[in-house]
């Protein structure tokens, strides 16, 4: 069985479900864990300079974008070219690319 507080908020009873009951503190209750809360020197709200300097978790998260967008394409190249440029260890792939990238630079001032 459940109690609601108000429409929005339905708390377990205890022994309903997995979850021990929640008892939410009575409005006198709140307004003293509030008063406590903005008493402490080291929990004060956030100005709105701080809000406004807040990043989302997920713009942190993974490799930094590049201004140099490359294209994820599928390409057979002959294994002695690949084996060759795995033989120069980390950072094969991005040797692979100048060596294109300069072939093309050379041959398109031709045309």
């Amino acid at each position: 069985m459940s109690k609601t507080i108000n429409p929005k908020t339905t708390i377990p009873e205890a022994g309903a479900g997995k979850r021990p009951a929640v008892r939410m503190p009575s409005l006198a209750e709140d307004k003293a864990i509030t008063a406590a809360a903005r008493a402490d020197k080291d929990a004060q709200p956030l100005t709105p300079a701080q809000l406004k300097a807040m990043v989302p978790m997920k713009a942190l998260r993974g490799r930094p974008k590049s201004d140099n967008k490359k294209l994820l394409v599928s390409v057979r190249y002959s294994p002695e070219v690949v084996a060759y440029f795995k033989s120069t260890g980390d950072g094969w792939q991005s040797r692979m690319d100048g060596v294109l990238q300069r072939y093309v630079h050379r041959h398109s001032k031709q045309a």
